[in-house]
C-alpha cells in the first residue's frame, strides 16, 4: 500500500508538473500575442464632431494640438519671424526683428491701431484702426502694407473655425459684425446689450465663442453656425471689466482676465455657469498658452509681472517680475516656444522674456501707446484671430 501511495503521488507530481508547464506556455504565448490581461488597452480618443467645415480636431485632449515648437504651416514657413506693434497714440506699426531686437521697419497705418490680427488663411495681417474706422493688410512675405480697407469700428477682428467669416468686435457700436473674410463685406451684424464687447475665444468644437464684455462686466456666448447670441450673464464683481479670453487645452473651461477684478475668471462654457475667479495679479490682462500646452502666460498689467497657471496642477506656480517695472499687455510667444512677447501699453515699449527662466532679454522702445502685439508667424493650420490664437 506504501508504494502505491508513492506511485499515485508521482503520478499526480507528473501531472501537476505537466499542468504547471501547460500554464506557463500559456501565459508566455499570451505574453508573445500582447494579450496579457494586467495591461489595460488605452482609452479610445472619440473624434470631435466640429462645426461643419472646421478643419478636423487633431487631439479631443488638447485643442493647441498643431501649435508646436516651429510647426510651422506650409503657408508662412518662409515669412520672416517679426513682431509687429500697433502703436495706438502713434497711429503706427513697429516691426521688430526678434534676432536683434530692432526696429526693421514703421508702417503709417489708421487712426489708433488697436490689435494686428493674423488672417483665418495665415495670408495676410490686418491691422485694427479703431478710430480710423479702417483695417490696413500688412503682407507679412515682404511686410509691406496694402490699401486699406473700411470697417466701422474695428476693435478688434476674429475669424470663425470653419473660415466662413471674419467678425469684428465693434466696441462703441456695440454689435458683433459678420464680415466676408477677404472682402469685409458686411454678412450679418447682430446688435449686442452689453458694453464694449472686445476679446473672445472659441469651444474646442467651434460651435459657440463667448466674449467678453469690457464695459459692463458681461459674458456673452454665441452660436458660431446661427450667428446669434445664445447666454449672457454678469460678472459677480462690481466694477469687473473683463478683457482676454483663453480656452483651456481639453476644452472644458474658459479663462477671462479681468484687470479690475485682479486675476481670471474660470467659466464652464458648455453649461455657462457663473465663473469663479482666481486671483493672478493688479490689472490682469493678456493670456498666452506655451507651446506644449502645459502652462498659460498672464499679463498682470497693473504690477509689471507675468504670473504662469498650469494647467494640469489647476494652479499659478511662478511669478515674474519685470525690472524697472512695466505695463505688459497683449502680445504673443515665438514659434519655438522660447520667447513670449508683449507690449508696455503706458510706457512705450516692448518686452521680450525668457519662458523657461521669466529673464527680461530685451526692452525695446515703440510709439506711444502700444497695444495688441503679433508675433508672426507662429505654429497653427489656421487663425482664430486676434493676436494670435491658432488651431
Amino acid at each position: 500500500m506504501h508504494r502505491h501511495l508513492v506511485k499515485t503521488a508521482l503520478v499526480t507530481g507528473a501531472a501537476l508538473a505537466v499542468l504547471a508547464a501547460c500554464g506557463t506556455d500559456g501565459e508566455q504565448a499570451s505574453e508573445a500575442r500582447g494579450t496579457k490581461a494586467a495591461v489595460p488597452a488605452p482609452p479610445e480618443k472619440k473624434p470631435v464632431e466640429g462645426l461643419p467645415g472646421m478643419p478636423p480636431v487633431l487631439d479631443p485632449q488638447d485643442v493647441y494640438a498643431a501649435d508646436r515648437p516651429n510647426k510651422l504651416s506650409p503657408v508662412v514657413k518662409d515669412f520672416p519671424s517679426r513682431v509687429y506693434v500697433p502703436n495706438t497714440e502713434s497711429d503706427t506699426v513697429s516691426v521688430i526683428d526678434p534676432k536683434t531686437y530692432e526696429i526693421v521697419r514703421t508702417i503709417r497705418v489708421g487712426r489708433q491701431p488697436q490689435h494686428v490680427v493674423p488672417s483665418w488663411d495665415l495670408k495676410t495681417l490686418w491691422v485694427n484702426n479703431n478710430r480710423g474706422h479702417t483695417l490696413t493688410p500688412i503682407d507679412p512675405k515682404t511686410g509691406r502694407a496694402g490699401k486699406e480697407v473700411e470697417v466701422h469700428d474695428p476693435y478688434n477682428l476674429y475669424f470663425t473655425p470653419h473660415g466662413k467669416y471674419a467678425v469684428v468686435m465693434a466696441s462703441l457700436d456695440r454689435e458683433l459684425v459678420f464680415r466676408d473674410p477677404h472682402t469685409m463685406a458686411v454678412e450679418k451684424t447682430v446688435p449686442v446689450s452689453c458694453y464694449g464687447v472686445n476679446h473672445a475665444d472659441f469651444s474646442l468644437d467651434g460651435r459657440y465663442f463667448i466674449v467678453s464684455c469690457e464695459f459692463s462686466g458681461e459674458l456673452l456666448k454665441v452660436d458660431t453656425e446661427k450667428m446669434e447670441v445664445v447666454g449672457q450673464q454678469r460678472l459677480p464683481f462690481e466694477g469687473a471689466m473683463p478683457q482676454d479670453v483663453k480656452i483651456s487645452p481639453d476644452g472644458k473651461r474658459f479663462y477671462i482676465a479681468d484687470m479690475m477684478a485682479h486675476g481670471m475668471w474660470v467659466l464652464d462654457g458648455d453649461r455657462f455657469t457663473e465663473p469663479t475667479l482666481l486671483p493672478t495679479g493688479k490689472g490682469c490682462h493678456g493670456l498666452y498658452v506655451s507651446r506644449d500646452s502645459r502652462e498659460m502666460y498672464v499679463s498682470n498689467r497693473g504690477e509689471g509681472t507675468i504670473s504662469v497657471f498650469d494647467f494640469t496642477r489647476d494652479e499659478l506656480t511662478k511669478k515674474w517680475r519685470l525690472p524697472d517695472g512695466g505695463s505688459p499687455d497683449m502680445g504673443g510667444v515665438s514659434a519655438d516656444g522660447k520667447v513670449l512677447w508683449l507690449s508696455g501699453r503706458y510706457d512705450a515699449e516692448v518686452y521680450a522674456i525668457d519662458t523657461r527662466t521669466g529673464t527680461q532679454l530685451a526692452r525695446i522702445p515703440v510709439g506711444s501707446g502700444p497695444h495688441g502685439l503679433a508675433v508672426y508667424p507662429q505654429p497653427g493650420r489656421y487663425s482664430l484671430g486676434h493676436t494670435g490664437v491658432f488651431r
